[in-house]
């Protein structure tokens, strides 16, 4: 099992390792995102749980990889790097893609019958059997970046420095085009309970589409709805890590 050392392996970052910590929270970045957005969340839960913050490739240390553009594709990926972190009892928390990401990855621990997360929250990301009718990895580069800026969550200065367009835009392409061409079977389930979180004003992931996350699990689910637009999570870092961590306690 890993130690408190940093593990040599790209699909993770840990930036506080802790072999005292009694959970692991595994992450699941956005479309477009990386894994250092999420430190502060990461430092915010180090008190309770070893958090590993998830590295897609195709961008930061993993610029040099070939990105992937298939959901299920990369839940398979995941599911072979996570089975060596199951010493501790695991909550996967995944946002907007990173929804989707971990309810594949949840899927493929119950198909295979190994023991994975405890609980799954996934934030600002519709049910997965629900369609996806934009097609914003199809639009041309200079839509495509102010699209998914308008967005949020994503640097604005991309639009104009050169340099930062060619770094980002072909991760940003392949993650769209895996959650925009993904959706699961209606009677896709897992039996871990689910939390669902919401921005109540998102134009991506609506109260209502969050909600049948209900569908897609035979244990309990509940659902938090907070202030904000589709990265409302990032002026409720507290409020979230309360959810997260009330859970860890139970």
């Amino acid at each position: 099992m890993p130690s408190s050392a940093a593990v040599d392996n790209p699909w993770f970052r840990r930036f506080n390792p802790s072999d005292s910590a009694p959970a692991r929270v595994v992450i699941f970045p956005h479309a477009g995102g990386s894994a250092s957005y999420y430190l502060e969340y990461a430092n915010a839960l180090a008190p309770h749980a070893d958090v590993l913050a998830v590295q897609y490739p195709g961008r930061q240390n993993r610029f040099m990889e070939p990105t992937i553009d298939s959901v299920p594709e990369l839940a398979e990926k995941l599911y072979r790097e996570l089975r060596d972190w199951t010493d501790r009892p695991l909550t996967f928390f995944g946002h907007s893609m990173g929804a989707a990401v971990a309810f594949e990855t949840a899927r493929c621990f119950e198909r295979d019958g190994v023991p994975g997360p405890e609980r799954l929250v996934v934030s600002a990301g519709r049910a997965p059997s629900l369609p996806r009718d934009s097609e914003v990895h199809k639009l041309p580069d200079d839509e495509l970046l102010a699209t998914v800026v308008a967005l949020g969550g994503t640097d604005e200065r991309i639009l104009s420095i050169p340099a930062l367009r060619e770094l980002v835009l072909p991760a940003l392409r392949a993650d769209y085009t895996a959650i925009e061409t993904y959706r699961s079977a209606p009677d896709a389930t897992v039996s871990l309970p689910i939390t669902g979180l919401v921005g109540e004003t998102d134009p991506n992931a609506t109260v209502e589409q969050v909600g049948r996350w209900d569908r897609h699990t035979t244990g309990a689910f509940d659902l938090r709805v907070f202030p904000g637009g589709h990265f409302y999570l990032a002026d409720r870092t507290e409020d979230v890590v309360q959810v997260l961590t009330a859970h860890l306690r139970d």
